[in-house]
C-alpha cells in the first residue's frame, strides 16, 4: 500500500501549489549560478519532505501503538473510512471548526521563522524554508497521515510520507521554474479530482484490512496471521 503515498502526492500537487505556491515564487535562492539555484533548490525540497518524513515517523508510532492494542487489519479499515468520511464531507462543515486553534501559536512562530528566512540567499535558509514549510497546516497533508497511521509501524509510516513528499516534487519544481504552468480553469478542474484520488486510497485500505484474499491489495487473514506469529517468534 506504500505505492498509494506516491500517488497521492503526485495527484494532490496541485494542491501543494496552491496552497504552498507563493512560498515557492519567492524563494530567494541565488540566480547568478544554475549549480547553486539548482542545490538550493534541492534543499527547500529535501528539508519539506524531511518534515513530512519526522511527521511520519511519529504518527506511524501512534499507528503501531494502536496495532498492537488490537485493532491490527480494523486499524487500516478505519483509516480508509476517515479518508472517505472527511474528503466527503462538505467544506462548509469543518469551516466552522478551526482544528488548528490548539495550536495557533506554534504555527504562528513558524510563519515567522519562515518570513525571515525568506530574507535570506543561504544554503541553510533555502533548507531551513523547506522543513518550516512541511510542518505547515494541510488538508492533503492530513489526509497523508491518515494513511501513515494506518501502516501500523514508525517504520512504514515514515516511509509512507518520505514517498508522499516526493510524489509533491515535480510539480512544485516545474512552477519554480515555470511560474504559472496551468491557467486557473485547468487548476480548478484538477483539484476537483483529487477527493477520487483520496476516495479509491481510503477504498484500497479499506480491502487491505478485510482481508479478502486478493494478492498485493487485500492479503488474506491467514497470510498475515502468519506473518504476525513470525514477528512474535522473531522477538522471543
Amino acid at each position: 500500500m506504500l505505492w498509494t503515498a506516491f500517488i497521492l502526492g503526485l495527484a494532490g500537487s496541485m494542491h501543494c501549489v496552491g496552497m504552498c505556491g507563493p512560498i515557492v515564487f519567492v524563494l530567494p535562492v541565488d540566480r547568478t549560478s544554475t549549480l547553486k539555484m539548482t542545490w538550493q533548490l534541492f534543499l527547500y525540497q529535501f528539508g519539506r519532505v524531511l518534515s513530512y518524513t519526522i511527521i511520519g515517523l511519529l504518527f506511524g508510532f501512534l499507528g503501531k501503538g494502536l496495532y498492537l492494542a488490537g485493532f491490527q487489519q480494523r486499524l487500516s479499515v478505519l483509516m480508509g473510512v476517515l479518508m472517505i468520511i472527511i474528503v466527503l464531507t462538505p467544506s462548509r462543515i469543518f469551516n466552522n471548526y478551526n482544528f488548528s486553534k490548539p495550536i495557533f501559536i506554534l504555527i504562528q512562530g513558524v510563519k515567522k521563522r519562515m518570513g525571515s528566512y525568506l530574507q535570506k540567499k543561504s544554503s541553510k535558509a533555502l533548507f531551513s524554508l523547506g522543513v518550516f514549510n512541511g510542518f505547515l497546516p494541510c488538508g492533503l497533508v492530513y489526509m497523508a497521515l491518515l494513511g501513515a497511521i494506518g501502516t501500523g509501524t514508525e517504520i512504514l509510516g515514515g516511509f509512507y510520507m518520505l514517498l508522499f513528499g516526493l510524489g509533491t516534487i515535480p510539480l512544485m519544481v516545474a512552477v519554480f521554474f515555470a511560474g504559472n504552468v496551468v491557467n486557473l480553469s485547468v487548476r480548478k478542474k484538477i483539484q476537483r479530482v483529487i477527493p477520487v484520488f483520496v476516495v479509491v486510497i481510503g477504498l484500497l485500505f479499506i480491502l487491505r484490512g478485510l482481508g479478502l484474499g486478493i494478492p498485493y491489495i487485500s492479503p488474506s487473514d491467514a497470510i498475515l496471521q502468519i506473518s504476525n506469529n513470525a514477528k512474535d517468534c522473531v522477538t522471543q
